[in-house]
């Protein structure tokens, strides 16, 4: 298990069942990075992860 799956798993049991837009998450993502922004590279390659996932493979 990696550190980061009991975010994973809280952000699941706290909010699993909501339905949110992805607008709404790109701005907790802004909210996030201006609080932390020595995150920045990390949520960028994330965001561009999610915005590319059905894009044909290169």
């Amino acid at each position: 298990m990696y550190f980061t799956d009991r975010g994973l798993e809280e952000l699941e049991e706290r909010r699993g069942e909501e339905e949110v837009t992805l607008a709404w998450v790109a701005d907790r993502l802004r909210e996030y990075v201006d609080t932390h922004p020595e995150t920045e590279g990390t949520v960028e390659a994330l965001a561009t992860w999610l915005a590319r996932l059905d894009d044909p493979e290169d």
